[in-house]
Formats: structure tokens, C-alpha cells, sequence
């Protein structure tokens, strides 16, 4: 238990750089081929200013996954054993490909300004967006073999690879990619909303930051819908993949022809039944199972007592996911609606909800996750291999010291994270020229 809660720790921790790196990228990268197009000084700006929150973010995250890796071999190396043949290759190529790819354009990106072309320093970014996106890819066909295992034998007692191009293809992994890959653009997209609006209420470089938030709004609701629709595609593969998973998340515990969908339960898992049911809606869970209404959800009391995963956390975690994104969604229209209209910075009480809306994604994609991992238990590789097989024969009390430190080593690395993101966000993109405004423009709140 001691290492499967650091190692959630460590990833909790280290995920909350990557939704970050992922989308403000792929923002900075718009901003730059606009000022590439249109030449306005402006735009050069805006990726100037924002690809500096980057940069903060990529560095500090960059740290906390080296660490991450390293659990495979000191807590984990039953699993490493068993299943290292295949897990190793896709984090192989995830860092000798698109981790030096990334890093590389980066520099090229941050000291080449104004020394080399316009396009090839734009080319840059791209190459960065394009590095910091294949990293997931790697990392996501390592985490989706485990989710739904294919192209190997099992041999000598343990896994090996005979079908590369099955791992690499594997649809269960390409569905969690799409999914995860746009919830962080959901991340960066509110990230830059919320302090376009500090800005945007303080009435400071309001051009810029409304440019920002147009960028940011149109980025916004793009992933919004897109994160919707690739979360549906893969609620329905998890029913076929995973029905274990798929009865935790709608704590169906009966097999149940047009089963509903509960949107408030209090799962009773000792006696095996729903305590309370409140608020069902009839069908819907085996239409989001199979697209059809009538489908039969098979229940988990039809699967091993052993090999149901906890019901409480994946199912609230669902709920709660959804909920978040279909409010991501509202914000994004209401937001363009008030751009549209030149109501933007009458909106007081909208941008401060933009404001203390930052955090938001972040829980939304750490929920996300707590769906797909602890769902996946009791298994570390489903249907092969249990967590509690994959871990060390080691002392309990190497674990506490190594997981003291680790918490230690990562809460210095956020604190240092969200310090420098709030000093320079707060600074704007000017804070070394002296800004004009009126008494009035000082009207605000702090950050």
C-alpha cells in the first residue's frame, strides 16, 4: 500500500505540470504563426509572455518525471520483470525521440529571437508542440498496453513482445490519448483565461489580454467539445475492454438489461447494493455502454469478489469529471457570447469565476485519471498481472523514507511551480515599462 501510494503521489505531483506543457504549447505556437501572418508587434508579445509560463512549467515538470520513472525498478520490479520486454520500449522511444526533439527546438525557440527567420523560429515552437505531444503518445501506448494488453506471449513467466505494431495500434490507447491530450489543452486554455481576466479586471494591457482571451476562449471551447466526444468513445470501449470498470463507474452491481445512469449513489459496497439511488435517468447508462438503450450492462456482481475495483472513488470521480467539463463548455460560450457583444470587461463577476476557475481542469484531469487507474484495480496489467504481485520485496521502512522524501522533494518543486507562474502571470507582458492607468484601473483583486 505504501508504494502504490507514492507512486500516486508521484504521478498526482508530476501531473500537474504535463496538462500545462500540453496545451500552453500549442497556444503559444497559434499566437507565434499569427505574428508570423499578420506581423502585428502584439502577437510577438503574447508568445513572448506566455511562452515564459512555458518555459517555467516544462522545467519544473521535466524533473518530477525522471523521478516517476525510477519506481519502476526500486518499488516495482516484479512488474518490471514480468512485463519490462514491452513496457520499456514505448518510454524508450518516448525519450530518445520526442523528449530530445522537444527539448532541442526549445532552445532554438527561447535564444533564437530576432537570430534566425521569422519562420524558422515559429518552426521551432511547432517542433516543440509537435515533441511534447508525441511524449504523451509514448507514454500512453506504456499506459494502455496496461489497460488492455495485446502483441505478446507469455513466456519463462513473464510478458514478451512478438507484435509491435498491435502495441502501437492498440485503440484502447489511442482513445485514452485523445481523451487525456485534450483535457490538458482544457488546462492551458482556462490557465490563460484566468489571467488574461486578473488582467482584463485590473484594466492592465487590456488589448493584449484581450486578444489572449479570444485566443484562449476559441482554444477553449475546440477542446471542451473535443475532450467530450473522445470521452465518450472511450466510455464505450472501456464497457467492452474493461466491463469491471465500465459497472464501477455506474455502480451497476446487477446485470440489468437498459440499465440507467445515477447521477448521485451512495455505493454500499460491504453489502453489495446501492444504498441510495436518487436522480436516475433511464437507459442512459447502457446507451454511453453500446449506443443502444436496451443493451445489457453486466454487473459486478457477476465478476469475482476479487477482481471488482473500488466502487465510491471511480464513480464520484466520473461524476464529478463531467460535471466539471460541461461547465468548461458553458464558460467558453458565455465567454465568446460577451466577447462578441463587447461585454467582456463589464463582466466582472465572469471573469472572476474565469479567475478562480484555474484550478478546475486540474482536479477535472486528476479525477479523470483516478477513473482509469484505480477502475483498473485489483490489476496493474488487466487481466494478467495483480498490483499486488507487481511490487519489491522491500522493507517497509525503506518505502517510508523514500516516500517521506518524495513528498518533500515534489512540495518544494510546486511551491517554486506556482510562486514563479504567479509572480511573472501578475507581472504582465510590460512589467518592465512603467503602465499608465487611472486611479479607478487599480480597482481589483488580487492574485
Amino acid at each position: 500500500m505504501l508504494s502504490r501510494v507514492q507512486f500516486a503521489i508521484t504521478i498526482m505531483f508530476h501531473y500537474l505540470f504535463v496538462p500545462l506543457t500540453l496545451g500552453l504549447v500549442i497556444i503559444v505556437a497559434i499566437m507565434e504563426t499569427i505574428y508570423l501572418k499578420t506581423n502585428k508587434e502584439i502577437y510577438k508579445k503574447m508568445a513572448k509572455f506566455w511562452g515564459k509560463l512555458f518555459i517555467i512549467n516544462f522545467v519544473l515538470g521535466v524533473v518530477t518525471g525522471i523521478t516517476m520513472e525510477f519506481q519502476f525498478g526500486t518499488n516495482w520490479s516484479e512488474y518490471a520483470k514480468y512485463v519490462g520486454d514491452i513496457f520499456g520500449a514505448p518510454l524508450a522511444i518516448e525519450a530518445t525521440v520526442a523528449f530530445f526533439l522537444e527539448s532541442t527546438f526549445l532552445g532554438v525557440w527561447i535564444y533564437g529571437w530576432d537570430k534566425i527567420s521569422k519562420k524558422l523560429h515559429t518552426f521551432a515552437i511547432w517542433m516543440v508542440a509537435l515533441g511534447t505531444n508525441l511524449s504523451a503518445v509514448w507514454i500512453i501506448i506504456a499506459n494502455g498496453w496496461m489497460q488492455n494488453p495485446v502483441g505478446y506471449v507469455l513466456r519463462n513467466g513473464r510478458a514478451e513482445l512478438v507484435d509491435f505494431t498491435a502495441v502501437i495500434t492498440n485503440k484502447y490507447a489511442w482513445l485514452m490519448f485523445t481523451h487525456a491530450v485534450t483535457a490538458g489543452y482544457v488546462v492551458a486554455a482556462f490557465f490563460v483565461l484566468g489571467i488574461s481576466a486578473y488582467h482584463l479586471l485590473k484594466r492592465n494591457q487590456v488589448e493584449f489580454f484581450r486578444k489572449s482571451m479570444y485566443i484562449a476562449l476559441v482554444f477553449a471551447l475546440f477542446s471542451t467539445v473535443a475532450v467530450a466526444i473522445a470521452g465518450d468513445l472511450n466510455g464505450s470501449n472501456v464497457a467492452k475492454v474493461q466491463p469491471a470498470k465500465f459497472a464501477a463507474m455506474e455502480s451497476v452491481w446487477e446485470t440489468t438489461a437498459g440499465a440507467p445512469m445515477y447521477l448521485l449513489q451512495i455505493p454500499d459496497e460491504e453489502n453489495q447494493r446501492n444504498a441510495v439511488e436518487a436522480f436516475g435517468i433511464p437507459k442512459l447508462g447502457s446507451f454511453l455502454a453500446f449506443k443502444d438503450p436496451d443493451a445489457t450492462v453486466t454487473g459486478l456482481l457477476d465478476f469475482p469478489a476479487d477482481e471488482r475495483p473500488p466502487v465510491a472513488v471511480t464513480f464520484y470521480s466520473f461524476r464529478i469529471m463531467v460535471g466539471l467539463g460541461v461547465y468548461f463548455l458553458l464558460m467558453a460560450v458565455i465567454g465568446l457570447y460577451l466577447y462578441f457583444k463587447n461585454k467582456l470587461l463589464d463582466a466582472k463577476l465572469f471573469l472572476r469565476m474565469l479567475l478562480y476557475s484555474i484550478p478546475l481542469p486540474y482536479i477535472a484531469n486528476h479525477l479523470g485519471w483516478a477513473v482509469a487507474e484505480v477502475g483498473r484495480q485489483p490489476w496493474i496489467v488487466y487481466g494478467l498481472m495483480k498490483t499486488e504481485e507487481a511490487v519489491s520485496p522491500i522493507p517497509v521502512a525503506n518505502v517510508i523514507a523514500s516516500l517521506s522524501g518524495v513528498v518533500l522533494f515534489y512540495t518544494i518543486l510546486i511551491i517554486a511551480d506556482i510562486y514563479l507562474l504567479v509572480k511573472y502571470a501578475k507581472r504582465g507582458p510590460d512589467y518592465d515599462q512603467p503602465v499608465n492607468r487611472t486611479p479607478d484601473q487599480n480597482i481589483g483583486i488580487q492574485m
